[in-house]
């Protein structure tokens, strides 16, 4: 796999900004107060679906061409699956979508709406995303994978250039990382247009695969990945963004679901955004780096939105 360059992004705007327009890089004054911190949210959650990842869904089925439009299959907790059913609707291509059973039900009736099949199959989005794997074999299905994709990557690193664009001199970007192909993205744009930011991932201490991985410089596997922040609830790090993040990411901070609760009740008071755990995570990490911050220019990218009720419900009922 090639590891996409500043012009694969700039290349996929075209593409992208056939459904999406530039998201709003915001400062939020509550937010400043409370923190302390000089904070700026890019509020991915503004997006169509609700989050990041359609950016990079445009951007890759667009792309296909000959068989690969015949018939697509991905896996998903929802955000990747939402932004692969978005583009398939647009581009005519039919698409199923495994998700693990139980999984987050608005998201799932959302993916549903936008004509996608889906299957629920496994205790997590790993299970889920070996199932369609198989079934990518049997049926000679077009797979998608959710982060060893060029494309993808490249679709979803559009944030960064409206990041980096709008304020060139940010110090520190803050940025959750489930398979890494945002925090890769945002790497990718940091480094082509020779910014001095820090990129720094957010993981789940739960959920913690990639962190364990990148500390270490062996690829770990989880045993789970039971967490409020179910975008960013992987077992196991991926090839391509490995690669990318191994080299270019600069720090990584994981969050106890205290904080990731935490987060989403600091979204909501502070910049009146429904932040999903893995959007959230970007200021809850903020908070924890605290001093460290100081004096700095930060962004904080917030991935999505897409809580559902019953996971809002127990956030709240929690303070």
């Amino acid at each position: 796999m090639r590891i996409p360059t500043l012009n694969d992004v700039q290349a996929a705007r075209e593409r992208v900004y056939r459904v999406v327009r530039p998201m709003p890089l915001m400062p939020h004054p509550l937010l400043t107060a409370e923190t302390g911190l000089d904070i700026r949210v890019k509020h991915e959650n503004h997006n169509p679906t609700g989050a990041f990842k359609v950016r990079g869904g445009m951007n890759l089925i667009a792309s296909l061409t000959g068989d690969g439009r015949r018939s697509v299959i991905t896996a998903t907790t929802g955000n990747h699956g939402q932004s692969i059913a978005l583009a398939c609707r647009r581009e005519d291509v039919p698409c199923t979508i495994v998700v693990p059973s139980g999984n987050n039900p608005e998201k799932n009736a959302a993916m549903r709406a936008l004509g996608a099949t889906l299957i629920e199959f496994g205790r997590d989005f790993d299970e889920a995303r070996e199932k369609a794997e198989q079934l990518q074999h049997e049926r000679a299905l077009r797979y998608v994978h959710s982060a060893n994709e060029p494309l993808l990557i490249a679709g979803v690193g559009t944030y960064a250039l409206e990041i980096f664009e709008e304020q060139p001199d940010t110090d520190v970007a803050l940025v959750p990382i489930g398979g890494g192909s945002g925090a890769s993205g945002c790497c990718i744009v940091r480094t082509g247009l020779k910014r001095r930011a820090r990129i720094i991932g957010v993981q789940a201490a739960r959920a913690d695969a990639f962190s364990r991985s990148w500390h270490s410089g062996h690829r770990a596997v989880g045993v789970t990945a039971d967490t409020l922040a179910e975008g960013i609830a992987t077992r196991v790090t991926f090839d391509l963004t490995f690669a990318i993040l191994k080299e270019q990411l600069d720090a990584i901070v994981t969050l106890t679901e205290r904080e990731l609760a935490d987060g989403v009740r600091l979204a909501l008071r502070t910049t009146h955004n429904l932040a999903e755990g893995a959007g959230a995570a970007p200021l809850a990490a903020a908070v924890k780096l605290g001093a460290d911050l100081a004096g700095k220019k930060v962004v904080c990218v917030m991935s999505g939105g897409n809580i559902d009720v019953r996971a809002l419900t127990r956030v709240l009922a929690s303070r």
